[in-house]
């Protein structure tokens, strides 16, 4: 699988972008590429799902992915700054469905603080842009009302996984 793959759907971003783009991601992740398998995570994020939750039920939408992806990378596998990209992601987060999309972000955003406590943020960009990181439960409650059924629980368990023990 290459991203040709993923190419080949065109403007196509529902439930078969869906599932290709978690096929890439693990791919990705089996190749030794976890930086790039969280961007394929992110695109699957921003896929235009229905909200009955049916394929989400099926293949959850990938939260815990993205901590183990995190968690478990090796040392010399380059991962940047999870903390600052997801930072950005979500502060410059464009349409369709910007909205969910940009929350999306921010939850994995929590998560890589979590995971990551001393990847600094974009100070910069806080000051300069008067950006304001959200708080858990401002995250949860965006999920509940903007999110498919049970995506709150679903990012819920995710942030158990990234709790350092």
């Amino acid at each position: 699988m290459t991203y040709r793959d993923v190419r080949a759907l065109g403007s196509e971003r529902g439930h078969r972008f869906y599932l290709l783009a978690l096929q890439y991601a693990q791919e990705l992740w089996r190749q030794g590429l976890p930086a790039q398998s969280l961007l394929l995570i992110n695109r699957a994020l921003g896929a235009d799902l229905p909200e009955s939750g049916e394929i989400q039920a099926i293949h959850p939408l990938p939260y815990a992915a993205a901590a183990w992806i995190m968690s478990h990378r090796r040392e010399e596998q380059f991962i940047g700054n999870p903390r600052r990209h997801y930072q950005h992601l979500a502060s410059r987060m464009v349409e369709p469905r910007k909205e969910l999309r940009t929350w999306r972000a921010w939850a994995c955003w929590h998560l890589a603080c979590l995971i990551y406590p001393d990847c600094p943020a974009d100070e910069k960009q806080i000051a300069e842009e008067g950006l304001v990181e959200p708080t858990v439960l401002e995250i949860g409650a965006k999920l509940d009302a903007l999110g498919a059924k049970g995506e709150r629980s679903i990012w819920e368990q995710a942030v158990e996984m990234a709790i350092p023990r």
